[in-house]
């Protein structure tokens, strides 16, 4: 028996020992079909590009031709895997930093023309006065007519302590102005307001995460907490994301030293990590609402997402965007970089948010869909409260602020409350402070006047369904039997620009009196003049005293 037995054991180590020699054979075929695979395909790609070089009827100009063979090889991907040229490696560093030299302003190109639309306050731009509206003519005494917005972006930045000179138009002069700015190091600030909002409410604007994005929120916090603070507000509302280590910084200041904040898993072993809180906390008692919307992504996620989960805050405002995808970036030959996807991260509860599903994208249409409601998974917070994967943060408040009007956005896309807004800073020396600032009737009675006469169009929702129904019934030869009825109907619901100026006051009025509060009082105005609107804003108190604790809670202990 025993030797049968032995038998058996060897006869299995045998075995055993020939299936792993086996794998081992099989996975270096895996890897050396991979690597084959590889080397015939770049050897293919540097053929192409070889040829097309040498024998392309036109110049292909190399350089531009490589970078968008590797663009467009990207972007088969995501949207979030880059490729940066050495001319460009300014940008990859802005998106850690934040820091660039240049001026310090924002230029968009406005009926054909370079416009200067907001310079930063306190910058080298805004100290030398240059302003909101100034037409840019020239730059260094070259004209920029004709130039792309990233041609004019590469004239203006530069080292710092260089000199640039713009000659402007500026409204309401004959002549043209010569200003001349001295480039320095540009720093937008993560935290670009915070203050006090009532006698216990402390409010935090965080607006990125770039390096300094942690210890602007601390500083914030904790001079808040010496105005007597004892509830706070963090809003992360329009937050795009940015560094996963300011991200995890955050969060710790509201959790204890040891806590589990977020987790990372990659295709390599490297990218498998558990990242916890490595600092004690500045705080982890404070009742905390965390304000989100469909533009809060990425760290934005990680911080509104992993307090979530932890039962540490309230999320209140609209489901954000859903990246849950994690970029590194990588250094590459001749001074040039790569920002790629690495990782996909997973909140505490472990649950991963990514909304889109880049890996099985449509290979006709290109079409990347969401992920499908039957993959969707349940997950348990701290308290047991349930949270969903798949579809960004969902708010435990929702609070929708409603779609902007179809007249709204078409006197904002084709500039007319910018140009008013510039028309009225040069009639008016002061306004009022930004969060005390309203236009009277009679003012926004002077912009109906001045909107009206200005060419632009906009189509509602019910004329594009009015069209829709035109054209079925037209293919289903019904429209000439009712073609009074269909004019008399378009009469009725063609989009009357003085009326809907009028029946979207409110609306309107709201952008109208934050684009002029920028004029006097720049990025810092504009977020005091928005929260005099704010619908979330406006229920914080409410659910800090009726419902904080109760939304909190275990499910059946509320």
């Amino acid at each position: 028996m025993m030797k049968k037995s032995m038998q058996s054991l060897r006869k299995m180590s045998a075995w055993i020992i020939g299936a792993a020699l086996s794998i081992t054979i099989l996975a270096s075929a895996t890897v050396a079909d991979e690597f084959f695979e590889i080397s015939k395909n770049i050897e293919i790609f540097t053929s192409v590009y070889k040829e097309l070089n040498m024998y392309y009827v036109d110049d292909t100009k190399p350089g531009s031709l490589m970078k968008t063979g590797i663009d467009a090889m990207l972007k088969s991907l995501d949207p979030y895997t880059v490729y940066y040229p050495e001319s460009k490696i300014e940008d990859a560093m802005f998106m850690q930093t934040g820091q660039y030299g240049g001026i310090g302003t924002l230029v968009n190109t406005i009926k054909g023309k370079i416009t200067i639309t907001e310079p930063y306050q306190g910058f080298a731009a805004a100290k030398a006065g240059l302003k909101a509206g100034d037409v840019v003519l020239t730059v260094n005494g070259k004209s920029v007519e004709g130039k792309t917005h990233d041609e004019i972006t590469d004239m203006l930045t530069g080292q710092p302590g260089t000199d640039v000179e713009l000659t402007v138009q500026r409204f309401g002069n004959e002549s043209p102005v010569t200003i001349r700015i001295k480039r320095e190091e540009i720093k937008i600030p993560d935290v670009p307001y915070y203050a006090m909002v009532d006698d216990q409410t402390g409010y935090i604007k965080l607006t990125g995460f770039t390096q300094t994005a942690s210890n602007d929120v601390k500083n914030a916090f904790m001079d808040l907490k010496g105005k007597n603070m004892k509830r706070c507000v963090l809003d992360l509302r329009g937050n795009g994301g940015g560094l996963l280590r300011e991200a995890i910084n955050i969060v710790n200041f509201f959790v204890p030293k040891g806590t589990e904040i977020v987790s990372t898993k990659g295709k390599i072993e490297e990218w498998n990590k558990t990242y916890t809180g490595l600092n004690e906390p500045l705080d982890t008692q404070m009742p905390l609402i965390v304000l989100v919307d469909g533009m809060s992504a990425s760290a934005s996620e990680i911080v509104s997402g992993s307090l979530q989960d932890l039962d540490r805050a309230v999320v209140v405002g609209e489901e954000s965007y859903g990246k849950g995808l994690v970029q590194q970036t990588k250094d590459l030959i001749y001074n040039t970089k790569m920002k790629l996807t690495v990782a996909k991260y997973y909140t505490p509860s472990g649950r991963c948010i990514q909304r889109l599903d880049y890996s099985h994208r449509d290979e006709q249409s290109g079409e990347v869909k969401t992920t499908a409601d039957s993959l969707i998974k349940p997950f348990n917070t701290r308290n047991g409260r349930v949270v969903y994967d798949g579809r960004g943060i969902r708010p435990d408040v929702e609070i929708n602020p409603g779609e902007a009007s179809n007249i709204l956005v078409g006197l904002a896309t084709n500039w007319i409350t910018f140009d008013y807004a510039t028309k009225y800073y040069y009639s008016h020396t002061t306004i009022d402070s930004a969060d005390r600032f309203h236009l009277s009737d009679a003012e926004y009675l002077d912009f109906v006047n001045y909107a009206k006469n200005k060419e632009f169009t906009y189509n509602t929702r019910t004329e594009e369904l009015y069209k829709e129904l035109r054209k079925v019934a037209e293919e289903e030869k019904y429209f000439s039997d009712a073609k009074t009825e269909f004019e008399s109907l378009y009469a009725r619901i063609e989009p009357h620009k003085e009326q809907d100026l009028i029946k979207f006051k409110d609306q309107i009025k709201e952008e109208l009196e934050n684009e002029i509060v920028s004029r006097y009082y720049y990025q810092d105005g504009r977020v005091k003049c928005g929260l005099k609107y704010d619908p979330c804003l406006a229920q914080v108190s409410e659910i800090f005293n009726t419902r904080y604790a109760a939304l909190l809670a275990a499910p059946g202990r509320k």
